[in-house]
């Protein structure tokens, strides 16, 4: 303070270093209770956390809270704002039906509905090719995080049964998106489920479960497959349709979608496969479950979907004696928020 207060007080060029000081030390002021105070990014807490670079990850793989402490001030939009994935639960398989002097398979259940942002808020890594819409801006509060459970396969436990369809996986959600679960399966001879991804049709049938059900844009999910003569359809999956069933050969489930949202890249919502007499269908591509296939006189049960992939079951195929079969289970979808936080 002394040398201050000497340049402050002395000689010819005291009214420019008083200005430049003045202004100097101002600045310091200001700029100390601008930015220090008020500046901050998101801070939050649930779920798994994780972090890549610059960005926090929090992945639920089960229901719970996403709770903002504090919200961003004086950042970007982008900043204030959060991206995310959000798939819902597989449809559970259906089995065949031997109540006929021949045997039907079981169809493959939809994935679950398959919802990302476009990595606007939290960039420097890949999106799926059906991300869309924008990041979520959050404030400081709790948001509730429904995690959706794989549907059940149909379960077909005795000798001339007509079989069970799956059952329609759950719902997940964060804030204002939600997506829907995965449709049923068909058993033998019955249609499939509608869902975010739709449930193939038993054997003999044509009547495939619809994806995007209900409706957003963009699209949460594809269309089912039909059966064919012993042979179940397959599931949709979140980029396409299931494919097609032939003669006594399941289909394969629909193709599901990879994002690098979690740090890696990860496929989810492939649909289940359907079970076939000769060929069991292939479950798509984002932990959709196999169909079971064991000859004319086969039994035996479909694949599940894999965990927190939101993947349909594989469906089942039976003969007419008392061995027990069951569709594949539906895997349990997930939630994954990310967001800046330095």
């Amino acid at each position: 303070m002394r040398d201050l207060k000497n340049k402050l007080t002395s000689n010819k060029n005291t009214k420019n270093i008083k200005s430049r000081k003045g202004k100097s030390f101002g600045y310091q002021v200001l700029g100390f209770g601008s930015g220090g105070a008020a500046d901050q990014f998101i801070v939050a807490s649930g779920g798994t956390v994780t972090e890549s670079g610059d960005f926090r990850i929090h992945t639920f793989t089960s229901s719970g809270t996403f709770s903002v402490t504090a919200a961003a001030v004086d950042r970007p939009t982008a900043e204030s704002s959060a991206d995310y994935l959000v798939v819902g639960g597989g449809g559970g398989a259906g089995t065949g039906s031997n109540i006929s002097a021949g045997t039907e398979g079981g169809a493959g259940g939809g994935a679950g509905g398959y919802r990302e942002s476009p990595g606007s808020a939290s960039g420097s890594y890949t999106v799926s090719p059906i991300a869309g819409g924008s990041a979520i801006e959050v404030t400081a509060q709790d948001y509730t995080i429904t995690v959706g459970a794989g549907g059940a396969g149909g379960v077909q436990c005795g000798p001339f049964s007509a079989g069970f369809v799956g059952t329609i996986g759950g719902v997940s959600t964060f804030s204002s998106i939600t997506s829907a679960g995965g449709g049923a399966g068909g058993r033998g001879v019955a249609g499939g489920g509608d869902g975010g991804s739709g449930g193939g049709a038993g054997a003999k049938n044509s009547s495939v479960g619809s994806g995007n059900v209900p409706p957003v844009s963009p699209a949460q999910g594809f269309n089912g497959s039909a059966g064919s003569c012993a042979a179940g359809g397959g599931g949709g999956g979140a980029t396409a349709d299931a494919g097609s069933s032939s003669d006594d050969n399941g289909g394969d489930g629909g193709a599901g979608a990879t994002s690098s949202i979690n740090g890696t890249p990860t496929a989810r919502g492939g649909g289940g496969g359907g079970a076939g007499k000769t060929t069991a269908g292939c479950g798509g591509a984002g932990g959709g479950g196999n169909g079971f296939s064991n000859g004319s006189n086969g039994f035996g049960t479909g694949v599940a979907g894999t965990n927190n992939t939101g993947g349909g079951g594989g469906g089942a195929h039976s003969n007419s004696n008392s061995n027990p079969t069951a569709g594949g289970n539906g895997g349990p979808g997930v939630v994954i928020v990310r967001y800046k936080f330095q």
